[in-house]
């Protein structure tokens, strides 16, 4: 079978990576892919917004599997014109991708779904989202625990955490007024802001079956304690202890089941990756998100893990038959993914830096190095994009993962390159609560 991968990400690169290890699989090409993908995997130079170009190419090739990467082609409706034109595809339809391409859709869902979640009004212009915000704090100094989110897709940035009166007001004013996250910021929502950890639980649907995947956890500010401000992602460790086998029943039942039912009653049954990112407050799990698609950095860790041949996986989501599937097998040691970022992010950096020491990376026992916004100038690696490399290793615990992850850090040059230093850390935290409690 040939496979193609649209993308060109880390979640991309690992996508590849993993399916190009099954024996069923002949070719996998990558649209338009990264400088990893170019030595995994081929590229294929089409973008993910080139729908037509995509199609054209999978049917020439003789496709047998397309797997859509990030949100934005599944939000567009990719999945549809290949469905329509006989091919298979693991991804879910533009309608059931509102899930992630419109927050307040989401929110919307949750409430009639009765899914635990923040308490939230939603706003169609910037006017309307201050004049909430100055009613109910009517002091300028007023504290404010909001957070401030832009409805449509913002590449993980819209979404803004406030703890003042003022702060709230410029969140409003960034996302409704001066659109710095465009079209997205057409309408916004002004949510509770709750207390706890943040957990990831992914699962893999066709609508019918669901199967969970083990629990996750992202570092989404861009420094060290969590710290300064919101990214796509500084890293991701799996599983989580702060996750319990009781947590992920109730995680099942309140949250899960009850969406996909009510995706299915909206006449948007849903196929392929079932995101939910959580925050495990002290009155139990609580949505703060739903993604359409395997999360970037949570998916590296999740399939350095994975020893199922993840084509069986993709491939029977596609086809409704998840239920045939036999129950997916984990290697029991945990993985972490640290990433590797450019001089500037979150906000501006410069492209086009030479980066050495990857090889060497990749050459320490149970480390991959996936590549993210990476590119080919002159057969030399260069930074492409602001979050660059999810520098990901295996571990017989966490702490000797974090270990060999950041050992393969230290191999990794490039002007500016930088890293969070503590991913993975919340784990031993937890585990130390949990041992005095």
């Amino acid at each position: 079978m040939k496979v193609l991968v649209i993308g060109n990400g880390g979640r991309e690169h690992a996508l590849a990576w993993k399916i190009s290890q099954s024996p069923r699989v002949t070719n996998v090409y990558v649209a338009p892919g990264n400088a990893g993908t170019a030595k995994d995997a081929t590229n294929v130079p089409i973008a993910v917004t080139d729908q037509e170009g995509l199609l054209r190419f999978a049917k020439e090739n003789d496709i047998g599997l397309t797997v859509v990467g990030p949100e934005a082609p599944l939000v567009d409706g990719l999945v549809d014109l290949f469905g329509a034109e006989g091919l298979k595809v693991f991804g879910p339809s533009k309608a059931a991708a509102e899930l992630e391409g419109s927050k307040v859709f989401c929110k919307n869902l949750l409430h009639m779904a009765n899914v635990p979640t923040a308490t939230y009004q939603s706003f169609r212009t910037a006017e309307e989202a201050s004049r909430y915000i100055k009613e109910r704090y009517p002091e300028p100094e007023d504290s404010a625990n909001v957070v401030v989110k832009a409805d449509g897709l913002a590449a993980g940035k819209g979404v803004i955490v406030c703890d003042t009166r003022s702060e709230a007001l410029e969140a409003i004013d960034r996302i409704a007024a001066r659109k710095e996250f465009g079209t997205a910021g057409n309408e916004l929502i002004i949510e509770e802001k709750l207390i706890g950890m943040e957990a990831s639980v992914l699962a893999i649907t066709d609508g019918e079956t669901i199967v969970t995947l083990p629990a996750a956890q992202d570092h989404k500010p861009a420094y060290d304690g969590d710290l300064g401000p919101n990214t796509g992602g500084m890293g991701a460790y799996c599983p989580t202890p702060i996750v319990s086998p009781e947590m992920m029943e109730k995680i099942e039942s309140e949250v899960l089941v009850p969406v996909v039912h009510a995706m299915k009653r909206a006449r948007r049954p849903f196929k392929g990756v079932l995101y939910a990112g959580l925050m495990l407050t002290s009155s139990g799990p609580k949505v703060l998100e739903f993604n359409v698609r395997f999360g970037d950095p949570e998916c590296q860790p999740l399939l350095m893990r994975l020893k199922t041949d993840i084509v069986d996986l993709l491939e029977a989501t596609a086809e409704g038959k998840l239920s045939e599937i036999e129950p997916l097998q984990w290697d029991e040691r945990p993985s972490i993914c640290v990433v590797m970022a450019s001089e500037g992010y979150p906000d501006n950096y410069e492209k086009g830096r030479v980066i050495t020491g990857i090889d060497s990376a990749d050459e320490l026992e149970n480390v991959k190095v996936f590549h993210a916004g990476t590119s080919l100038e002159n057969n030399e690696v260069v930074n492409d994009g602001g979050r660059v490399l999810g520098v990901t290793a295996l571990g017989t615990t966490i702490s000797t993962a974090k270990l060999q992850a950041y050992k393969a850090v230290k191999e990794i040059r490039w002007r500016g390159g930088w890293c969070r230093k503590d991913i993975s850390d919340k784990a031993l935290d937890a585990r130390t609560n949990n041992s005095n409690n």
